[in-house]
């Protein structure tokens, strides 16, 4: 099973103090920059078009083409702004990254700033985590001292600053125009579009705004070349990613592998599903996309497969929950949690998330009635579609996916007066067949 790892951006991860300049370059770190340097920039953009990289950070748009709308006609300077931000429920890829290795985000940051003619770029940072951000600085610090960012970089000509900054630690702010706002110094909150940030985004200029491992992505495609990367993957999903494995399996962590691996293979990297239980329903990407089965096991975990099954790959945080689990109780979790992180600033997300929570608390004690589904659904449909930003949407996926896959279990806890996996029902819940 270990020959489907490819490890690549975490390749150094093991090495001893691999999160320094030395270590980096002891492996072949720069060497994509100094290679960079000397092409075009716009065969700098072709190159990741040609590799087929798409986002990382959920959306799965194409990164090159994404490049190439900066309009380089516009007077204005331009801004690379890198998603630093994580923090839907249950990833955990970027963070792990940027400590283990902040130098491919760095080398990343500088050959897709030359490439987009980008002076300026900002590494948007989760403020809580502060070690990631003391990490990054000391990365930027060495890399000045090298010669890699600053003024005539390696005598190219290039000119490029590059400022870590620490966000106010809102999910909000992970959605891209919520950031700019953020890094501008307002409340985070979505901006109406049109304009898109290719053309009014940090500072009303032409940005570029893209994940972490997006970006971390780049130096490997132009040392390695286009095609060894898009030989990687399926069809239309190319190439490697990072898989954020957690919840009910042995061996939870990241695992990095080709796109179209299944879970039931990640699983198997895992060690498994913990001794004695049986998956019961998962997330491919966080908490924001729709919840599936067992019967999904084998589905290829590309952008195309799990959207055929009516779910997103997102960010790729896969949450294993086994039979124990209460799948009514989870998603109250989640919706509180959305509920909590609503900006406030549309009514749909800002009224609807806190309706569904009441309603959610009211199934999970027992104490609603079976229309309370049918209220639950209209309460999603209403809000899908209609929100200012996708975590409105987000907000409905698990709750809809859940009722879709599970409507048995939140009757269950209607008929026991309460949540059926609590020891004192379960043992009636099981025998009626309800887990069946």
């Amino acid at each position: 099973m270990t020959d489907m790892l490819t490890p690549v951006l975490t390749a150094n991860w093991g090495t001893d103090r691999s999160w320094t300049l030395e270590a980096y370059e002891a492996q072949g770190g720069y060497a994509a920059l100094a290679k960079a340097l000397k092409m075009k920039q716009d065969d700098v953009i072709t190159a990741v078009k040609d590799s087929g990289l798409r986002g990382r950070g959920g959306a799965g748009f194409p990164t090159g083409l994404k490049w190439s709308f900066i309009p380089q006609d516009n007077p204005k300077p331009k801004y690379l702004v890198v998603n630093a931000d994580e923090s839907e429920p249950g990833t955990c890829k970027d963070i792990p990254l940027m400590m283990a290795s902040p130098h491919t985000l760095v080398e990343g940051v500088i050959i897709s700033s030359y490439a987009i003619r980008a002076n300026h770029a900002f590494i948007y940072v989760r403020g809580e985590v502060l070690h990631v951000v003391r990490r990054l600085q000391a990365a930027v610090r060495e890399a000045y001292a090298a010669g890699h960012l600053g003024k005539n970089i390696h005598g190219s000509g290039y000119d490029l600053d590059l400022v870590i900054h620490a966000g106010a630690g809102a999910y909000i702010c992970g959605e891209e125009t919520a950031l700019l706002d953020s890094l501008e110094g307002r409340r985070g909150q979505p901006r109406l579009r049109p304009p898109f940030p290719a053309v009014a985004g940090l500072y009303a200029s032409p940005t570029v705004i893209n994940n972490v491992e997006s970006i971390a992505s780049v130096p490997s495609i132009i040392d390695k070349g286009a095609d060894w990367f898009a030989s990687m993957g399926t069809e239309k999903s190319k190439g490697y990613v990072i898989y954020s494995l957690s919840g009910h399996v042995k061996k939870p962590g990241q695992y990095e592998a080709p796109l179209g691996i299944t879970l039931r293979e990640l699983i198997s990297l895992g060690g498994g599903m913990r001794q004695g239980h049986e998956l019961k329903f998962w997330t491919p990407g966080g908490s924001s996309t729709p919840l599936l089965t067992a019967e999904h096991l084998d589905m290829p975990l590309d952008y195309e497969a799990v959207g055929a099954a009516g779910s997103m790959l997102g960010t790729r945080a896969l949450q294993i929950f086994d039979e124990t689990t209460c799948v009514v109780r989870a998603v109250l979790r989640w919706t509180e949690f959305y509920k909590h992180e609503s900006c406030g600033k549309c009514t749909p997300c800002r009224e609807g998330t806190w309706w569904l929570a009441q309603v959610l608390t009211r199934l999970e004690k027992g104490q609603g009635t079976e229309e309370d589904l049918d209220v639950l659904l209209d309460q999603c449909e209403n809000i899908l579609g209609r929100a200012f930003c996708a975590l409105g949407d987000g907000a409905t996926s698990p709750i809809s996916s859940s009722i879709q896959h599970f409507r048995d279990e939140y009757l269950a806890h209607l008929t026991h007066g309460g949540c059926p996996f609590d020891p004192m029902t379960s043992t009636v819940f099981a025998q009626e067949g309800a887990l069946a």
